[in-house]
């Protein structure tokens, strides 16, 4: 069974990032330091995207 579409989106993205080779440049806006109150929204997107796939469409993580 092929995992929640945006699972899959998350799975190919993440998994195709390459770690920087030369010094540590300024992070782009999207990967700033989260605030207290973006972690929280993050968190409700997870679990609500947790709650959103069936526990058999679910990708095991390991």
């Amino acid at each position: 069974m092929t995992p929640h579409p945006d699972v899959h989106h998350l799975l190919h993205t993440q998994a195709g990032r390459a770690l920087p080779a030369g010094p540590a440049a300024e992070p782009p806006p999207c990967e700033a330091p989260a605030t207290p109150r973006a972690r929280l929204g993050w968190a409700l997107v997870a679990l609500g995207l947790r709650l959103a796939i069936p526990p058999a469409a679910r990708p095991v993580l390991r």
